[in-house]
């Protein structure tokens, strides 16, 4: 049977509500600009139809693919086999006390902004970070000097096995401490865990002197990065003792162009969308970076951004 007329059989409900569609083009959904169609197309309006959608891929090994703001990620040309599912409507924040909760589908943006106009501090050095609240758990996102474990108190989560998901209590616990939180990993990524939500634990604090500390961030980043063009922000990790914008630098590497993608004139940690580069232009760029930076310094340049899709 194909995948289309299994979903149909599965799923009427979410299809009759245009929760769940068919060859969409996925480029619009990722900072990139980049990238060709989802098979199967997902937007759960809330956890019982997320787990709906899970409970079909396991039961019949259908490959899926959960989707935040797509800020992290480089997209196939050829698209995607399989389910992508999209968080976009997960997007609840909630203040008591000194605490937010967020779910997954929530912006880092929009958990910023609502914490200052709830007189939260803590949170400001995420307000320009392009991701959402699960992606940046599943990251360990982080900027100037702070990252999400620095103020997270717990997160829910769902395991992809249908024995969890089928259980009266689906919906797991973490504490800070189980997130086995290192630079840009944890343990949702280890583990394949489904973030749903998460609870920061913040300060409070004047808006005014909140709105100022994100705005001093916020001038930082639009004055070192290319935020006028589609990226995926920084491409690689950073080696243990160097800054891979420099070690680019010194390759002569600033500007270098392959197809429509480019080494970003303003910081060469970045690659850039000119308009109409392929996952294919971005794939080689990456590929004759590392192999530059290897000849002339023999650093490794690991990517941070993920490759999803067919090769």
């Amino acid at each position: 049977m194909m995948l289309d007329q299994l979903i149909k059989e599965q799923l009427p409900t979410l299809i009759e509500k245009g929760n769940i569609r068919f060859d969409v083009p996925l480029a619009p959904y990722t900072s990139f600009k980049i990238g060709g169609p989802a098979e199967v197309f997902c937007q759960p309006q809330n956890i019982e139809e997320l787990i709906d959608i899970l409970k079909v891929a396991l039961s019949f090994n259908i490959p899926y693919f959960i989707l935040g703001n797509g800020s992290n990620l480089l997209i196939s040309d050829k698209g995607v086999d399989g389910i992508v599912i999209q968080t976009s409507a997960l997007n609840q924040l909630k203040h008591e006390g000194n605490f937010i909760e967020a779910y997954c589908g929530a912006t880092l943006k929009d958990l910023c902004y609502f914490a200052k106009e709830e007189g939260l501090s803590g949170l400001e050095f995420a307000s320009g970070i392009p991701g959402t609240v699960g992606g940046a758990v599943f990251m360990n996102a982080g900027a100037y000097g702070s990252e999400i474990k620095d103020v997270l108190l717990s997160s829910d989560y769902l395991e992809p096995n249908l024995d969890s998901l089928n259980s009266l209590n689906p919906i797991k616990h973490l504490n800070a401490n189980e997130h086995n939180f290192a630079y840009r990993r944890s343990i949702f990524q280890e583990k394949n865990l489904i973030h749903i939500k998460s609870v920061f634990q913040l300060q409070p604090e004047d808006p005014n002197i909140i709105a100022e500390k994100m705005r001093s961030f916020e001038e930082k980043r639009k004055e070192k990065q290319p935020l006028d063009l589609p990226s995926a922000g920084s491409v690689f990790k950073r080696p243990e003792g160097f800054y891979t914008g420099k070690l680019i630098e010194q390759c002569g590497l600033r500007g270098y162009q392959i197809g429509k993608a480019a080494i970003s004139e303003k910081h060469c940690g970045f690659i850039v969308n000119l308009g109409g580069a392929t996952a294919a232009d971005v794939l080689a760029l990456i590929k004759y970076v590392q192999e530059t930076v290897y000849d002339r310094f023999g650093v490794k340049l690991e990517t941070e951004i993920r490759f999803l899709g067919k090769e």
